[in-house]
């Protein structure tokens, strides 16, 4: 099924985007960017310079990145570096600033000679607020049009970044015989536990940050019958003591994007951090729990809240996320332990996931709404 509808139809001209993403914190930044260059030229004419200031770290997620500062790496998506900004004379049609970046002093002028389409492509948010400054211009002293885009989690947003066939593709995936274990070999998990895996141990995927209270986790874990194996990033991996004989814990290497989705899709319970792992945890459709970046004054619990308040889970559920966050170890193993000893709340939980990720691919997802947005304001750039 195709995310555009009838009124919601791509602009047909090949249009040149520019996308500038900086590297803030980790991942997540270039994450998101270089997932929005490959939607934008999906399916479409289009093409994409993507600016970034940091390509040692967008390397870690497309192994194909090199450092020179210009490299094709499809037929329509070429990456820059900030350096070279001089070496470009005509700006895209449309211009996207991601996540507030300030974009070079050098392209602006550029800008106003093509008289861009200027995007503000901003944080991922389920306030309310949102909903109503979604689109809002923001006008500019030298004369150029520019937008600021939410992404989100309504109608009324700019929706979430998805493939059109995504959920298609992990059933698909979750029903070919042998693809976790694959998978898993690959990741250098050992053979012995990657055969308890496939005779029904829990695979659990974390990935958060540092003060989340994982204790907690491993204990409710060590009581429960069931074996567990534990799969952590290498890079940023949180200490885990007392491991018991019955849950494993492996490092696993740096995964690039393209093979992170099925991570989450053979994974029981996904623990993650950041908008980019939050949103792929959602498509996936099983169990997770989101570590949300802190932020001063506890400002990061409203977001959290909000996002909550969007979500289909149970009070329980949500007592949880918050307890997560919270850094709660007492609450936290309180809860675990309750889903685990009442397996039909697992399966509630499971259940709502699932269901939670079909309702949100009914709308248009994030690169669509852009593209029908181009198309509304093409005639008056």
């Amino acid at each position: 099924m195709s995310d555009i509808p009838a009124h919601h139809a791509a602009p047909t001209a090949p249009l040149l985007i520019d996308l500038f993403c900086q590297v803030v914190d980790n991942y997540g930044d270039i994450g998101v960017c270089w997932r929005l260059a490959r939607r934008l030229t999906q399916n479409t004419p289009h093409h994409v310079r993507l600016w970034v200031d940091n390509l040692v770290a967008f390397r870690r997620l497309e192994p194909q990145v090199d450092t020179s500062g210009c490299q094709a790496l499809t037929d329509q998506i070429t990456v820059w570096h900030w350096e070279r900004i001089n070496q470009v004379k005509l700006a895209g049609d449309v211009v996207i600033e991601a996540f507030g970046c300030e974009l070079p002093d050098a392209f602006l002028p550029l800008m106003l000679e093509k008289n861009s389409l200027w995007i503000n492509l901003e944080y991922l948010s389920a306030e309310n607020w949102v909903n109503d400054c979604h689109q809002m211009p923001s006008l500019q002293p030298n004369g150029l049009r520019k937008y600021f885009f939410f992404p989100g989690f309504t109608p009324a947003t700019g929706g979430l970044l998805r493939e059109p066939t995504l959920l298609e593709q992990r059933d698909e995936w979750l029903a070919t015989p042998h693809a976790r274990s694959h998978q898993l070999q690959e990741l250098g998990v050992p053979a012995e536990l990657n055969s308890i895996l496939q005779r029904g141990a829990r695979q659990v995927f974390l990935f958060n940050y540092p003060d989340a209270p994982t204790q907690a986790l491993i204990r409710a874990l060590s009581n429960d019958s069931r074996p567990t194996v534990i799969l952590q990033p290498k890079e940023g991996a949180t200490r885990i003591s007392n491991l018991t004989p019955n849950v494993h814990q492996v490092e696993i290497p740096f995964v690039p994007q393209v093979h992170f989705d099925s991570l989450l899709w053979g994974s029981d319970l996904n623990l993650v951090r950041g908008e980019d792992s939050l949103v792929r945890a959602m498509w996936a459709g099983k169990p997770f729990l989101w570590h949300i970046y802190r932020q001063d004054n506890d400002s990061h619990l409203i977001k959290l809240n909000a996002w909550l308040d969007k979500s289909p889970f149970e009070v329980g559920i949500k007592q949880l996320q918050i307890d997560w966050n919270r850094g709660e170890l007492a609450r936290c193993e309180d809860a675990f332990n309750d889903l685990l000893n009442h397996p039909g709340k697992w399966r509630n939980w499971h259940q709502s996931c699932r269901n939670w990720a079909f309702e949100l691919a009914r709308q248009p997802d994030l690169a669509t709404n852009l593209l029908f947005f181009f198309t509304r304001h093409s005639g008056t750039r």
